[in-house]
């Protein structure tokens, strides 16, 4: 495997002013010295000085120059500026930038199989040049499918939502820790190519077409068994404090007809979804 190295190449405005420096000796020399032997010899130089001009590169901020030499990895040059390198140096260049890309929308079936379509947003850098060059063809495209290969691991492997256990991880309720396991995912999937991901999240997350009606049914029916429970759970605790309270301060005795009948009312008045209309008895309650 491959793996970058940094090698600083010439400064390239100091090896501009040699390659002057001589060019201006060829030409005194042309002038002094008339032998053929001395103008093939100023001219021979005249040449390789504009030879050496073929190695003058720029490098931006956030960018890798990759150094070849006949198809052998010489280095990688990151300082920006002005640089010089040998001319015969073939010489490609990298971005380390930041990037981003939204994937495509993929339809995909979660844990319980029920069809999903989801997408991520995926952001992500180059930080080894080297890998990135060598170690895959096309380290753009091979980002991009792989993480798409990586969104769909994740997407089966939990489901779309849940209400029986709040402590399960879905991919509805838990994005932070869905997009954590697939950024770690991504990255696994990426090694090769010399890149780091720095966030993966989801983007897009619903119920595929054929089955989105029948689902929104079912989350509207556990949504409301779900409330429905902890109403209840809330009039019973009600119940037993007004029971308790009133037998404590002696405000009243109950029997045991008396007190199912009492909370037979409360749990009514409680439970309503609508406001209840009381019904005042002036006689005897047998």
């Amino acid at each position: 495997m491959t793996s970058e190295k940094t090698q600083a190449q010439f400064d390239g405005w100091a090896v501009l002013g040699v390659i002057l420096l001589l060019v201006i000796c060829c030409i005194g020399g042309l002038k002094v010295f008339r032998s053929p032997g001395a103008i093939v010899s100023f001219v021979g130089l005249f040449i390789f000085d504009i030879f050496l001009t073929a190695g003058f590169f720029t490098v931006e901020p956030n960018e890798g120059i990759v150094l070849l030499l006949f198809g052998k990895y010489k280095g990688t040059e990151k300082k920006t500026g002005f640089r010089w390198a040998n001319p015969l140096y073939r010489k490609k260049k990298i971005s380390l930038r930041v990037r981003n890309f939204d994937s495509d929308k993929l339809k995909v079936n979660d844990k319980k199989g029920n069809p999903i379509e989801i997408s991520a947003v995926v952001v992500w850098r180059v930080k080894d040049t080297a890998m990135a060059v060598f170690e895959v063809d096309d380290f753009l495209n091979y980002v991009h499918i792989q993480s798409e290969s990586a969104l769909r691991h994740c997407a089966t492997i939990y489901p779309y939502d849940t209400y029986e256990t709040e402590d399960e991880i879905s991919l509805r309720s838990s994005i932070d820790e869905v997009s954590e396991a697939l950024k770690i995912e991504i990255q696994d999937r990426t090694a090769a190519a010399g890149v780091e991901i720095i966030e993966a999240r989801i983007n897009h997350l619903s119920y595929a077409t054929e089955i989105a009606q029948a689902m929104l049914r079912r989350q509207q029916a556990e949504a409301i068994i779900a409330a429905r429970q902890k109403i209840v759970e809330g009039a019973v605790g009600m119940v037993e404090i007004a029971l308790d309270r009133l037998q404590k301060n002696n405000v009243v005795e109950f029997d045991e007809e008396r007190k199912a009948n009492m909370v037979s009312n409360l749990m009514c008045v409680l439970c309503s979804e609508e406001a209840t209309q009381p019904i005042i008895n002036t006689g005897s309650l047998y």
